[in-house]
């Protein structure tokens, strides 16, 4: 090794993100990752690609034919937020076999070491780790694999992902490193921001908006009604104090900070916008307000994802030439990867 950095990458910039396909999204997916992936459509990528990770969603037990309406719903939701199918990339992970395959061999490149240093393993696995399964533990893998199939330039990922991000980068590194191809795959950079990057529960600001959360009163549902919303927002946690009139006034009110967020987030303007116009004001007048701002927003989207899930077939055509277009980017990264490698052609 020498401290000779290498050649930079060169090649086009493509951005790459997925979801799992998990039933009941609701506002953190929008404010954290659908709302993003509209807003690059107008950045100049040559591809903007989004998966739905159903392989990810496997490494804990699944109904299947749940996971299959699950896939479809959440491509739905990707199209009913605004994602333009001629422009984007939408498909199924499991439709092209690349992931996997590029997956294995990059269980062959990182290092236990690293996988072990990944917090969210031990967060989701919790005390009974001896019975997770295999693929939760290298699922940080597979997400490498599932970004640099595609020589991905760039992430949009919320904080908490930023840790098996900065794993891809590595194993990017490494395996260039490896395989004496310098500047082969990318190092991949993440897309982290706006006001609302991390959606908190809306009875705790501790914790990170869930469909998990036994309590349906910590998260706005996609599906919920305008009186459901406006109910939660009226019953979300804050303090007896007013609005702060600066940022500064945010620090140790995670809570109130949350609020803050969401609401900029969803009127598109910054938290200091948000406290320049209601610092000093209680909550009684802007609960209802952001609520107003929530239904207003999410309304059409819910109604279009609801039109979409009533044309199954429409998301099951968008979803498969999705994936025929995503195996093409797919398959020539892969077929150099093997020649590199030393794999038996095929």
């Amino acid at each position: 090794m020498t401290d000779t950095p290498p050649p930079p990458y060169v090649g086009p910039s493509r951005v790459f993100s997925g979801m799992q396909p998990t039933n009941g999204l609701h506002l953190g997916n929008y404010l954290g990752a659908l709302k993003r992936f509209v807003e690059l459509e107008q950045d100049d990528f040559e591809h903007r690609i989004y998966c739905v990770v159903d392989l990810h969603a496997i490494t804990v037990r699944q109904d299947p034919e749940a996971l299959r309406g699950n896939v479809r719903e959440v491509a739905a939701a990707f199209l009913a937020a605004g994602i333009d199918p001629k422009r984007s990339i939408v498909f199924a992970q499991s439709s092209v076999t690349a992931h996997v395959e590029l997956g294995w061999i990059f269980n062959c490149t990182a290092r236990i070491g690293w996988l072990n240093r990944m917090t969210q393993f031990k967060e989701k696995a919790g005390k009974d780790r001896e019975n997770a399964s295999v693929g939760l533990y290298g699922y940080p893998v597979l997400q490498a694999a599932d970004i640099l199939a595609y020589k991905g330039t760039h992430v949009p990922v919320g904080e908490d992902q930023k840790q098996h991000l900065e794993l891809s980068r590595d194993i990017a590194q490494k395996f260039n490193n490896d395989f004496d191809a310098p500047a082969f795959f990318p190092q991949p950079e993440p897309l982290i921001g706006g006001p609302a990057a991390r959606v908190m529960s809306l009875r705790d600001g501790a914790r990170k908006m869930s469909k998990s959360d036994p309590s349906d009163q910590s998260r706005i549902n996609l599906a919920d009604d305008p009186d459901a919303i406006a109910q939660k927002f009226r019953r979300a946690t804050t303090d007896p104090h007013p609005l702060p009139e600066t940022e500064d006034g945010l620090e140790g009110r995670a809570e109130v900070d949350n609020l803050v967020g969401i609401y900029a987030a969803l009127a598109d303007i910054s938290k200091a916008r948000v406290l320049s116009e209601w610092g000093g004001k209680g909550f009684g007048a802007f609960k209802p307000a952001l609520a107003d701002l929530a239904i207003a927003r999410l309304g059409p989207v819910a109604a279009e994802m609801r039109r979409y899930m009533a044309e199954p077939a429409e998301v099951d055509r968008i979803l498969a030439d999705g994936g025929e277009r995503a195996a093409a980017i797919a398959a020539p990264v892969l077929a150099d990867v093997r020649r590199l490698v030393g794999l038996w052609a095929r």
